[in-house]
């Protein structure tokens, strides 16, 4: 959970209702595509599941633009950044839970959702993304978007305070420019290459879908949108009183992506179909932070428990699948409305026991051990959320 520091002690804060309904649906919908490694949940729900990884590109952006909003802000306002205090709060949000779940992986292996794992040396350092066999260690494989979250909490204070010291549109539009070009050319020569020789592993994975500099257009487009709303407020306000017309340009952008990505691992794909896909869920965050817009003027249900436990259900839901699975055995081979439940179910108690026992306690204790001075941000007047 988000909470900042006041005069009583931590409390939550003001959490928008779009941004959380985009961050429960993105949870949810990777973890219904990651029940491939339980054979799936029966052809009834293949329409949801089978474009469901998109939903980390969903967090990339939300994570560029939350995250960058709390290192623009000050600069914004002519402070010094405070780069430990930035790396602290980075690392109390993240590490516990992390730890945890590593441990689990590391010492437990009959709890695996596959027998093979990584080094655990390259989950602590993070970087198991670029060094992982995907065909022989698929454990825990879906820690590598957390190592892509890492190298942009590490580079990106340093960019940002790069950037601010001589101000200039020109150069933030040349940098962003550069980063989207040279990530195309960089997919499409992989797959060039990659195509031509054949190499005997499962090179998509390995070298296109998981390396950091293959995956840094959500992440741009969620920069791109802190930098409008801190630097150019006056901009951001005109645009979101029409924000259900961006709603719907982001929806009618995402379904572009969703023809672009009909052959996932296809030069077109690679080539375009990250930077068009993330500029349609950046379409949609956009809306979703306006209060006024069609999904961020109420709260659906539960839509902010989810969001809430998003970190740690995203860590274990895989855990939870394989406990199902191993239970059930060849009663589950149906995939009906019950065998869902249960995997529903599972995922739910696991994720919630690894937010309430060990991220939320961790948070908290953070929030006791902050400095006056340390990166503690206050909501801004957009009512823009602290990503934690």
């Amino acid at each position: 959970m988000t909470h900042v520091q006041g005069a009583g002690g931590t409390t939550p804060m003001n959490r928008l209702p779009g941004l959380d309904l985009l961050r429960a649906i993105a949870i949810v919908w990777v973890m219904l595509f990651h029940s491939f490694i339980v054979g799936g949940l029966g052809p009834r729900f293949e329409w949801l599941s089978r474009y469901g990884w998109m939903g980390v590109d969903i967090f990339f952006v939300l994570s560029g633009f939350l995250i960058g909003a709390q290192v623009l802000r000050p600069l914004q306002r002519g402070e010094p950044l405070s780069f430990g205090g930035f790396y602290r709060r980075r690392a109390w949000r993240i590490l516990p839970a992390f730890a945890v779940v590593l441990a689990i992986y590391t010492l437990l292996p009959p709890v695996r959702e596959a027998p093979g794992l990584q080094p655990w040396w390259q989950f602590a350092t993070f970087t198991m993304n670029l060094l992982v066999d995907y065909p022989r260690n698929q454990a825990f494989s879906h820690a590598w978007s957390l190592c892509v979250e890492e190298h942009f909490y590490l580079v990106f204070p340093l960019l940002a305070w790069w950037l601010t010291r001589r101000a200039s549109t020109a150069k933030f539009a040349s940098v962003c420019a550069g980063v989207a070009i040279l990530g195309i050319a960089l997919r499409t020569s992989i797959w060039l290459h990659d195509t031509a020789i054949e190499p005997p592993r499962n090179w998509f994975i390995e070298d296109l879908y998981d390396p950091t500099w293959t995956r840094l257009d959500g992440l741009l487009m969620g920069i791109m949108l802190a930098v409008l709303q801190a630097f150019r407020p006056a901009a951001w306000a005109r645009l979101q009183r029409h924000a259900n017309v961006i709603l719907l340009a982001g929806i009618a952008v995402t379904g572009l992506s969703f023809w672009l990505f009909r052959e996932r691992t296809g030069l077109l794909a690679n080539a375009i179909g990250w930077p068009v896909l993330s500029f349609g869920f950046g379409l949609l965050v956009f809306a979703g932070a306006d209060r006024q817009s069609l999904i961020g003027r109420r709260r659906v249900p539960g839509a902010a428990w989810i969001a809430a436990i998003s970190y740690s259900l995203y860590l274990s839901h895989k855990l939870a699948f394989h406990f199902v699975e191993a239970k059930l055995g060849a009663s589950s081979q149906g995939h009906g409305l019950p065998v869902f439940a249960a995997y529903a179910l599972a995922v739910l108690l696991l994720g919630a026991a690894l937010h309430y026992l060990v991220e939320r306690p961790f948070l908290r204790l953070r929030e006791r051990r902050s400095d006056t001075g340390t990166f503690v941000q206050t909501p801004a007047r957009t009512g823009q959320l602290d990503a934690g």
